[in-house]
């Protein structure tokens, strides 16, 4: 897993300009049934992946926490939200609440898990997002996690396959 962690970025890179292209082609048609096909990807593709032989997105992002996610956490570490804010959350530039530092605060490197992984941010929960609802509308933020996650990676790749390019051009022209 360290060696395609480490060929993550490189491949992504590779592929992403290919990617937003595709994307681009898919808003102009959206398939009816991609939120299905993108259900069935990421479900493949999670049977056989174990994030806890990965991590790379404790160690390398910040999830965002909503002010439910912070009374949740913090309820449960026993601070107060604005402590629990204070010690471990910033404003980022987007004016989203995002850990202080990376990697994750409550990552444990030992073994990839999560000291609150029963209430972590929903951000970590459905992260990579791959099985979202509307999924056309947040083709930007997958493309971003194909350079941390190699299942979003995966799951990008295989969706090209399934819906090439051709469908788009076919559905235009008719």
């Amino acid at each position: 897993m360290e060696k395609r962690l480490e060929q993550l970025p490189e491949l992504a890179e590779e592929a992403k300009k290919e990617s937003k292209k595709y994307f681009a082609n898919l808003k102009k048609r959206t398939p009816k049934n991609l939120d299905y096909v993108m259900q069935e990807l990421h479900d493949k593709e999670f049977a056989k992946t174990d994030c806890l032989t990965c991590g790379n997105c404790c160690k390398t992002t910040s999830p965002i926490f909503t002010e439910k996610d912070t009374e949740r956490i913090s309820k449960k570490l026993k601070m107060k939200v604005v402590d629990f804010k204070s010690q471990y959350l910033l404003r980022d530039s987007d004016d989203f609440m995002v850990l202080k530092t990376a990697p994750c605060t409550f990552f444990d490197e030992t073994d990839n898990t999560c000291f609150i992984y029963d209430v972590r941010p929903k951000a970590c929960a459905e992260y990579p997002h791959t099985n979202r609802k509307k999924f056309i509308q947040i083709t930007d933020l997958t493309l971003d996690n194909t350079t941390v996650c190699p299942a979003a990676y995966n799951i990008v790749e295989a969706l090209k396959k399934r819906i090439p390019y051709e469908y788009n051009k076919k559905k235009v022209r008719s």
